[in-house]
This record gives structure tokens, C-alpha cells and sequence, in this order.
């Protein structure tokens, strides 16, 4: 199965099988059967003594009939809309999403549900354009802070827990993984005049592998103008060190998802440097710890507050 659903419409070479269609659109050849039968969206292509085969106008609109589903639109409607394209149809998201995308009439709550709703399907399907397309969208109109509460820890939550019910879904997990940390380096890489001259440190501690939160951080920092630096999953005490001794960071936060790694010694045992950085410590695995020499951020908005005090903003 191809995970890029985006570029089909350019790939797929013509006279496709059933069996190649629905390898390639991620769904039953018996789905297809019923798509046909039911919306007349079949393959129009036919040679004597053969079945009839899929063209590249039939995989298009198949396409926008995939996509328009994901996006919640009532399969009737969605194929009418595909059964109306033209032979050079468009399958790129944006166009679809300006139709798709529930409309703000409603509560903010119900929207950011649907939306939410949208990923988990799109994420099951593994198409990568579209949910790489809403997640930017979401981004510039929201923000790091607000699309990280309001839509990544639902979607991630809900990914998460269908595989730890059944079993099954550990792809997903994966593919949005990577996904959510390509979209969220964006606006790092987007960062070309920072305002504090010197990085601050972010690192997960101990054994903790979990570092899409403190990616988070990284891309909301970036989002003010500051300028960090991560030391990436598992950070070894010595390395932490090391790195603080030769930069002396304003601020070092230390990332926790689960308790056993939210060791105090990682703290105690930060060498001295001058100026003093601001020590901040986030993530459930802190959760109801207490120490004088570090901050405790309950979520990604106060960890860029305590962060943009520590360089002076």
C-alpha cells in the first residue's frame, strides 16, 4: 500500500485492476464493487473478453470520493461531487478542504471535534497529504499552543488508546508520529533571527523516549522568536552537563511523560554556571514533585511563559 495518497492521481499508471485500485486508495475491493454498483463510480475502461479496468480519470475521482469520506462528507454527496469532476480533476486537499472542513457555525468544541475526527480517519488510511495539509492549516490559524491542546493530544490519545485496547494500530501510531514531528519542525526551521542570543536546553530525562510534547515546546518557542536547542530522547546526565557547562543555556527544561524517569538527581546535579538558567521541569511524570531549584510547568503555554521570563521577554 502506498502511504502518499496525494500523488496517486500522477503515479497510477491507467487500465488498473480492481484489485490495484484498492491497494493503491487503501480500502476493500468489495468497497469499490459497492461504490460502483451504488454510485455508478466504476472503471469505465473495457477490453473484449476482459474485465473492465480502472483509468486514470476513474482513480481520480475515486480519489476525491476517498478523501471527501475521511473528511466527513455523506458518501451520496461525496460521490456526486467526484461524479462531476472534470477529466483533469484536481485531487489536492486544499481544494477539497475548503468544502470539507466544518463549517465555524458551530461551537468551537464541536469543531475542534470534528476536525479531531477527521485526522483519526485520515491517520487509518495513512494519507499522509491530507493530514500533513490539515495540521499546517491548523498551525497558521491557530498556533503551536492551541493546535497542540486542542487537536494533537486528542488525536494522539485516541490513536494510542484503540492500540493498547486491540492491539492492532501500531502503524498508525507510527506514521503520525513522524508526521506530527516533521510538521511541528517547521516553524524551527522557519526561525532565522532569534531573540535570545543564546539557546535554551530541552531534554527528556532518564529513559524517557516520549518527545513529541517537547517538540511541541521547541516549535512554540520558535513561534516567539527563541531559539532552543533539544537534546533528543533518553538524555544521559553527563551529556546534559556537558552541554550546559559549554553553552550556559538561559533556561533548561526537563521533560517527563512517566514518573520513573522524573528522577531528581538530573536536577541536583546540573553543574553551576553563570548566569544561573532558569530550571523547569514539565510532563506527568513531574506531576506533584517539589524543588527548590526548578519550576514546575503544568502545560506547553506555561513552559514558553517560564521560558520567555528566563530570556527576558
Amino acid at each position: 500500500m502506498k502511504f502518499a495518497l496525494g500523488s496517486l492521481g500522477q503515479q497510477a499508471e491507467p487500465s488498473l485492476t480492481v484489485a490495484a485500485v484498492a491497494r493503491q486508495l487503501g480500502v476493500a475491493p468489495s468497497t469499490l464493487r459497492t461504490w460502483d454498483r451504488r454510485y455508478g463510480l466504476g472503471p469505465s475502461e473495457h477490453q473484449d473478453g476482459t474485465n473492465r479496468r480502472y483509468s486514470a480519470h476513474d482513480l481520480a475521482r475515486l480519489l476525491i470520493m476517498r478523501r471527501l469520506v475521511v473528511l466527513g462528507v455523506p458518501p451520496a454527496q461525496a460521490a456526486q461531487q467526484a461524479l462531476n469532476s472534470p477529466a483533469d480533476a484536481t485531487t489536492d486537499v486544499p481544494s477539497l478542504l475548503n468544502t470539507a472542513i466544518p463549517e465555524k457555525t458551530h461551537s468551537e468544541e464541536e469543531s475542534q471535534k470534528a476536525i479531531v475526527d477527521i485526522l483519526v480517519r485520515a491517520a487509518r488510511v495513512f494519507d499522509q497529504e491530507l493530514l500533513e495539509t490539515i495540521l499546517r492549516r491548523e498551525l497558521a490559524a491557530g498556533g503551536v499552543v492551541r493546535t497542540w491542546n486542542d487537536l494533537l493530544i486528542p488525536l494522539l490519545t485516541e490513536v494510542g488508546a484503540t492500540w493498547e485496547k486491540s492491539g492492532a494500530g501500531i502503524e498508525v501510531e507510527h506514521l503520525l508520529s513522524e508526521i506530527v514531528k516533521r510538521v511541528l519542525a517547521e516553524p524551527l526551521n522557519n526561525l532565522k533571527a532569534p531573540l535570545n542570543a543564546r539557546p535554551v536546553l530541552l531534554a527528556c530525562v532518564g529513559e524517557e523516549n516520549h518527545s513529541l510534547a517537547i517538540r511541541a515546546l521547541a516549535a512554540a518557542l520558535a513561534e516567539s522568536q527563541i531559539e532552543s536547542q533539544f537534546l533528543g530522547a533518553r538524555t544521559p546526565q553527563v551529556a546534559l552537563n556537558e552541554v550546559i557547562r559549554r553553552v550556559a543555556p538561559p533556561a533548561i527544561f526537563l521533560w517527563a511523560q512517566l514518573s520513573e524517569n522524573a528522577d531528581l538527581t538530573f536536577i541536583h546535579d546540573i553543574p553551576a554556571v553563570r548566569p544561573t538558567p532558569r530550571i523547569i521541569i514539565g510532563g506527568p511524570g513531574w506531576n506533584g514533585t517539589s524543588c527548590e531549584r526548578a519550576i514546575y510547568a503544568a502545560d506547553l503555554a506555561s513552559a514558553r511563559s517560564e521560558i520567555s521570563r528566563a530570556v527576558g521577554l
